[in-house]
């Protein structure tokens, strides 16, 4: 085969996924719920371009003296770098360093949109992946942090989650200051400390021990070395989170531990009792708005080692999913956040404070779609008009514009076949409500046909022979063939009802 005829093999670039229609209904309608949400308290939206300067993304990259490491990077024609952006939170924080003396303070807001990882991709782990951000900026108090989990819990209650998940609360300060307290210095020692932290969920109290000391053998025999600190420094840790003596050996919050138990015995140190303070304001927030139950606080919650720097939140959903082993584990966390002062002064001398969350989009819909909560899977297609007579064409033209005029999703058929049985499958495939049919005989008698393609597919499953299927036409009816009467049938359809009431 020569160069001109050679095919291009359509395949997808690892890691990026098309989007169906169904599935684009589906998070549209999620996506609505969640803004209804943001929007009833008060915040806006604002949309940034999928392009930064390199430099805007910053220190948050995971590594910065090479473009392309975890982003996608091209160079501009002023030799400037450009990266897509890694997630929504840095654009923000150059945005309203840009517009800083227009916007108001605090500056609430919310984003939706793609963000870009240069990863290696794998099983649910894309390169391209949907984000949805609500940020609080020039707000210090932990009245805002507070703000934002009770928001994270009622968006879950609006999508239909009420019951099945929790919304839990730490303050970095806190981990800040117990770290001074065990005179860790080597920062990559305190990584493994915070990450072992992080797995109390999934590797329970032993586990963790063991990465907290020498280090830890899992089930493939695969070793990972520990943080190798002394037993007074892991009880001292496990304490704290409610995993040690203070607790059962299941997380802190179930325990009962409380702020009092945190600050206790860590009364010298500065950082821990101002996490623990703030702490105090939140809780206070939640239990007189009465969100006592659906968000807790939970010491062993981790999040942005070099990102937050106060109050911390995620949302884990309760219910139980099977892993690819089998096995029941909680389904976990679909979203999260913090107070992360640090971002938006990297453009600005003064401290400009701020705190937000994020939730996984893709995610969030996987889990509504094992609760029965995501919505439509398949949209509502158009009312197709056959075309069975060319020359007939501006009649079909103008039955579809009266549609269309009543606000009525509608096509003329624009295919290259006459017939009417692929003319009906092709309705069939886009999930048509109903066809229009006007042929010869419909056309002299003044008359249409209107198939409802619904009503038909469910009587026609007690229809037992094609000969009865012929003369009875299952969901056919007929109606006067000018305009105000065929869109006057057409809008009274159950399908096509639901549909317009979904529009307004």
């Amino acid at each position: 085969m020569n160069e001109k005829t050679k095919r291009i093999d359509p395949r997808l670039p690892r890691g990026f996924e098309d989007r169906l229609p169904g599935e684009i209904a589906a998070v549209d309608q999620m996506i609505a719920k969640i803004k209804a949400v943001y929007e009833r308290y008060g915040f806006d939206p604002v949309e940034t371009p999928l392009f930064e300067y390199t430099e805007a993304l910053g220190k948050f990259l995971p590594d910065t003296d090479r473009p392309n490491a975890g982003v996608f990077s091209l160079q501009d024609d002023d030799e400037q770098w450009m990266s897509l952006r890694y997630d929504l939170t840095a654009p923000l924080a150059r945005h309203f360093a840009q517009n800083f003396n227009d916007l108001p303070k605090p500056y609430r807001s919310y984003r939706a949109g793609y963000v870009f990882r240069n990863e290696k991709p794998g099983p649910g782990r894309f390169r391209q992946f949907m984000q949805f951000d609500a940020d609080t900026v020039g707000a210090a108090g932990p009245e805002a942090d507070a703000e934002m989990c009770m928001m994270m819990a009622d968006t879950m209650d609006a999508l239909g989650l009420a019951g099945k998940y929790v919304v839990k609360v730490n303050n970095r300060k806190v981990f800040d200051g117990l770290r001074e307290l065990l005179e860790i210095e080597d920062d990559q020692r305190w990584l493994v400390v915070m990450r072992a932290i992080d797995k109390l969920d999934r590797l329970g109290l032993t586990g963790v021990r063991a990465l907290l000391g020498d280090g830890r053998k899992d089930e493939s025999g695969d070793f990972t070395p520990g943080a190798n600190l002394a037993p007074g420094q892991i009880d001292r840790i496990l304490n704290l989170t409610g995993w040690g003596e203070a607790g059962s050996g299941s997380a802190g919050a179930a325990n009962g531990i409380t702020i009092d138990n945190m600050r206790r015995g860590n009364e010298s140190n500065a950082a821990l009792v101002a996490g623990c303070d703030e702490l105090d304001v939140m809780n206070n927030m939640f239990d007189a708005a009465g969100y006592a139950g659906r968000i807790k606080i939970d010491p062993s919650v981790i999040r942005g080692l070099e990102y937050y720097t106060g109050p911390v939140f995620e949302i884990e959903l309760t219910f139980a999913v099977q892993n690819e082993k089998g096995q029941d584990v909680v389904f976990g966390s679909v979203g999260g956040g913090g107070r992360y002062d640090g971002l938006v002064s990297r453009f600005r001398s003064e401290p400009v404070p701020a705190t937000g969350f994020s939730i996984g989009v893709s995610r969030l819909a996987n889990a509504l779609k094992m609760t029965g909560n995501l919505g439509a899977t398949e949209p509502t297609g158009p009312v197709v008009v056959l075309v069975l007579d060319k020359e007939q064409t501006p009649r079909y033209q103008a039955i579809t514009s009266a549609l269309r005029n009543a606000g009525i999703r509608a096509e003329m058929f624009m295919g290259n076949t006459k017939n009417f049985g692929k003319q009906v499958a092709y309705a069939d495939k886009r999930n048509s409500p109903a066809v229009i049919i006007e042929g010869t005989q419909e056309r002299e008698a003044g008359k249409v046909q209107i198939k409802d393609l619904i009503v038909g597919k469910a009587e026609a499953q007690a229809i037992k022979d094609n000969a009865t299927y012929k003369s009875e036409r299952p969901g056919q009816f007929e109606c006067d063939g000018d305009l105000a009467s065929i869109v006057a049938a057409v809008s009274a359809l159950p399908a096509v009802q639901a549909w317009l009431e979904r529009g307004k």
